[in-house]
């Protein structure tokens, strides 16, 4: 029989409060108004995870947390909280560190191809409406029925051209493909790559076993995704992080009911993913975190108010850390109460009082017993960080990043044969034939065709439309199959 683990100290107020690493897949809520602390309370439970050989997956927000790989005790502040704890056994130490960047300037390069992302996530990015949305997936459709492959941006602005020139050969099959909309597709990816986002689709892809790695030590990696530039492109933030999160829910196995986490999701600014979010997609994310912890996957969202996370995600999140929120409108203290109506009561402990008197790194905390049930809420100090709070100069990262073990994996784009060289190739053999047959018929001097002529032109065009893709398709063997967020099923590399 195995023994459990030891539980890990996260808080200590009259007394230590330790998260149990069995229970830490039933997810959490880290909240607290602005500097109160919640990106130190994260860094502690990614300390914590990465110390017991759990990985963990995290976004640098502000940009100050590069300094994880390197001891700390470099601020008088977490010197001062460790000594007030009175803390056994604490020594600062730096863990394994993996950065990535989707702009491949501050971490390995991360992509994905459009095909992978899917029509929900990428309508999202795009800011389409339910009308263009629906025709987004019509392209998406008709690429997967036929196999075309659509890895980077010129694949899909290809596709989308393709049919769009050719909506009406389409109509019968898939339905009606309004020009308007199609053009609102093609301004929406002039958008995106204006924002540098032209850079993430593509290959290499991620390879979630990546993200899994354990140090030769037996310590999780903490992967930290370079967010600060990302962040000026909100949507693609926040769809990307959903992305991520629903690939591994389509792709890791099951895991039972795991001694501890597989891995550990850390959604900062996690108000931005539900926001204007269509209520099909709000469904979606709901499904996804309720089943993503059979996978042995824990995600912890990151907010400002625990009123910026619906209800039904909200009940899901077992363990949680409240630092301070502002109370000083109407509508703010109506958050106040509500945020402490999430908690199990203590009668010992005034929860709306507490809120707004809270001291930074000082928090309410709730977490799951052995049975899976909240724990009473109780006030205390988030344990200082045992890792450096100061980033690390370019100098600094730029070695870690050389010392990786995928140092120039990801490096180097590929840019192998799919949609957008296909239908090129189709075009050109169109073109040549066309050419031959007006040779062969005879046109007269002016270049013009008899009538009859362009009506067999225009039933060649129409074939090409409705078999160019079958054709590629037939290369390649199966139809696509989408998962719950439109993300590939299985053996999609």
């Amino acid at each position: 029989m195995t023994l459990a683990l030891a539980p890990l100290p996260i808080a200590k107020g009259k007394k230590e409060i330790a998260l149990l690493p069995g229970m830490a897949n039933r997810h959490g809520l880290i909240a607290g108004a602005t500097g109160t602390g919640k990106t130190v309370t994260l860094r502690v439970l990614a300390e914590q995870f990465s110390a017991i050989g759990v990985p963990v997956f995290l976004a640098d927000v502000k940009g100050d947390l590069s300094g994880i790989p390197r001891p700390g005790g470099d601020n008088p502040k977490v010197v001062e909280r460790a000594k007030q704890l009175k803390l056994d056994g604490f020594e600062y130490q730096g863990y394994p560190v993996t950065f990535w960047d989707l702009f491949g300037e501050e971490g390995h390069p991360v992509r994905a191809t459009v095909s992978e992302m899917g029509p929900l996530l990428l309508g999202r990015i795009l800011n389409l409406n339910d009308i263009q949305s629906g025709v987004l997936s019509l392209v998406f459709k008709i690429a997967d029925d036929d196999g075309l492959l659509l890895l980077d941006l010129k694949d899909f602005r290809s596709m989308t051209q393709f049919v769009g020139d050719n909506a009406g050969q389409f109509r019968t099959s898939y339905g009606n493909i309004a020009a308007a909309s199609v053009g609102a597709i093609q301004r929406g990816l002039l958008a995106l790559e204006e924002q540098g986002a032209d850079r993430f689709f593509g290959e290499p892809a991620l390879d979630l076993q990546d993200l899994l790695q354990i140090d030769p030590s037996g310590r999780g990696m903490i992967n930290i995704l370079a967010a600060s530039r990302l962040m000026t492109s909100p949507r693609l933030y926040s769809t990307f992080l959903l992305y991520l999160l629903s690939d591994l829910f389509e792709q890791l196995p099951e895991a039972g009911d795991p001694q501890k986490p597989v891995l550990v999701f850390f959604f900062d600014e996690a108000h931005l993913l539900f926001t204007d979010a269509p209520k099909a997609l709000l469904e979606k994310i709901e499904q996804v975190v309720r089943l993503i912890r059979s996978k042995g996957v824990g995600v912890y969202f990151v907010t400002q108010n625990p009123t910026d996370v619906p209800e039904r995600v909200l009940g899901q999140l077992g363990n949680r850390v409240q630092h301070a929120l502002r109370a000083f409108s109407p509508s703010e203290q109506k958050a106040v109460k509500a945020a402490a109506e999430t908690f199990r009561a203590n009668p010992k402990l005034d929860v709306v009082k507490a809120i707004t008197e809270l001291g930074v790194g000082e928090a309410l905390v709730s977490i799951l017993d052995a049975k899976g049930t909240p724990s009473v809420v109780e006030r205390a100090f988030v344990l200082p960080p045992r890792s450096r709070l100061t980033p690390l100069s370019p100098e600094e990262r730029a070695q870690v990043v050389r010392d990786s073990v995928l140092r120039g994996h990801y490096e180097n784009a590929v840019d192998r044969e799919s949609a957008y060289e296909k239908l090129k190739e189709k075009a050109a053999q169109r073109q040549t034939e066309e050419r031959a047959g007006g040779t062969a018929r005879g046109e007269g001097s002016n270049g013009r065709r008899a009538p009859e002529t362009r009506s067999q032109t225009g039933d060649l065009i129409g074939a090409m439309a409705k078999s160019a893709a079958h054709a590629i398709g037939s290369q390649i063997g199966r139809q696509i199959i989408r998962g719950v967020l439109g993300s590939i099923l299985g053996g999609k590399r």
